[in-house]
């Protein structure tokens, strides 16, 4: 029963804690042994702390004895990027500048999470200071892709996606700057909520771009996202729970199809395109009105947010570059460093570049449809051996805009190419977590994408 309790889903798991035939100490337990079992091959754990986890489970199972149920999360493991503080497990921000960092405070993020009960399993591999990746000259070697771990998982949410992925856990916290939560997701057969800018606190989080860092979550479904987005998020009046509408029919929403947005990129692998028509046709089955839109060019918004990211990441680790720069990863110390050429100026106009680039989409596109459809990554997860260069290597996306913007966006699994993972990415208004989960659930209902699970080593 224990190797199957780790399969158990979010809302099924809770179910038998609350009826009784099983306890959070014997749920912990199973996905310690699971993670013991295969984490050997995926690296997505750089820390994992078994005595605390099962003592967690206990005061859980403690308090639904005594009829204390803090919610949907009550007892359930998580897993927790290394980008977040945690002051009982080390917080190192996937760099070997921060070994051995033990913070006196819990991220925000982590605080909500022990409140309502869940489980924190472990700290989960991230992209140095969540920059570029992989790279192979840290103390710790970068995740690995559960669907061929001689391929890259995406980043910089790496151990987050590749634990999901791996069913070592189904639920974790991540962060999204550029497509930190979307793009490890589409690549590793998984689901990636970014929700809309500032609604979960990033405080306790090392900060990579403060404009565009976002909070996001790593799932094996858009339920478990939901859910866990509901339990952790700001509660804003006026917002739904993105839980709410789950199950509810799409008769009636209108979704603008952005083809032309990754169809005519000569990187766009055929199966992609094939795979992304393929849900616009499920998705007018379902019920929703599909049309055909046009969104600004990729590359505006690609340039913005690369300004906004090189200028603002520079300035958050002027002082560090200085002093520990030589314990940077190549790569990662080359990247930031870009940032040096970058003026105040450069970084105004950026940042008032985003400001009309979100006000156009809400007035040209958001104003006639309930979300946008287009692809998350151009193509499967790559080969370990292509980032072996001394130059980083940039991956085909359409994730960062959606950050220089801050509306919400879900990448959920749609395909599959030579055996590895694509995903499609949705897109809704501010605040509207709740129609991006309803759509990206009734889609994952009707395709089998996001259960089929890798080969087991």
């Amino acid at each position: 029963m224990m190797e199957h309790a780790v399969d158990l889903s979010i809302r099924e798991a809770g179910a038998r804690l609350r009826d009784g035939p099983l306890t959070s100490v014997e749920l912990t337990q199973a996905h310690l042994d699971r993670i013991a079992e295969r984490d050997g091959a995926y690296h997505a754990f750089l820390h994992v702390d078994a005595e605390r986890a099962l003592a967690e489970a206990a005061r859980a199972d403690a308090a639904l004895k005594r009829g204390e149920d803090l919610g949907p999360l009550h007892g359930i493991p998580v897993g927790i990027k290394d980008l977040f503080d945690t002051v009982d497990m080390p917080t190192t921000y996937g760099s070997d500048v921060h070994a051995g960092n033990g913070p006196t405070e819990d991220a925000e993020v982590v605080r909500r999470l022990k409140a309502a009960g869940a489980v924190l399993i472990g700290k989960l591999e991230t992209y140095e200071f969540a920059m570029v990746g992989p790279v192979f000259d840290r103390s710790f070697p970068p995740a690995a892709n559960p669907w061929d771990t001689n391929r890259f998982t995406g980043g910089s949410s790496s151990g987050s996606a590749a634990a999901v992925a791996g069913r070592l856990v189904r639920t974790t916290i991540g962060s999204d700057t550029g497509g930190s939560v979307r793009s490890p997701s589409a690549y590793c057969g998984t689901v990636g909520l970014k929700p809309t800018y500032g609604s979960i606190a990033t405080r306790g989080a090392f900060p990579l771009s403060p404009s565009l860092d976002h909070v996001g979550l790593v799932s094996a479904s858009v339920e478990e996202a939901a859910v866990t987005f509901d339990v952790v998020a700001d509660r804003q009046e006026g917002r739904g729970l993105a839980a709410s509408r789950l199950g509810v029919p799409l008769a009636g929403l209108r979704i603008g199809y952005a083809r032309d947005w990754f169809s005519d990129d000569p990187e766009t692998l055929p199966a992609l395109l094939e795979a992304v028509d393929g849900a616009a046709s499920t998705l007018s089955i379902l019920g929703a009105g599909i049309e055909e839109v046009t969104l600004p060019a990729a590359a505006d918004f690609e340039a913005v947010g690369a300004v906004i990211i090189h200028a603002e990441a520079f300035e958050g680790h002027r002082h560090s570059l200085a002093a520990s720069g030589s314990q940077y990863s190549r790569k990662v110390f080359q990247n930031i460093l870009s940032g040096l050429y970058l003026t105040a100026d450069d970084l105004s106009r950026a940042r008032e570049a985003a400001v009309r680039l979100r006000a156009l989409l809400d007035r040209t596109v958001f104003s006639r449809f309930d979300a946008i459809l287009t692809a998350t990554t151009l193509t499967p997860a790559i080969p370990f051996a292509e980032f072996t260069g001394e130059a980083a290597r940039w991956t085909p996306m359409r994730t960062i805009a959606f950050n220089v913007t801050g509306h919400p966006a879900l990448s959920v699994p749609c395909g599959f190419a030579d055996g590895l993972p694509l995903g499609l990415q949705l897109v809704c208004k501010a605040g509207d977590e709740a129609t991006l989960c309803q759509i990206g659930h009734a889609y994952e209902q009707a395709t089998d994408f996001a259960a089929v699970k890798p080969p087991r080593l």
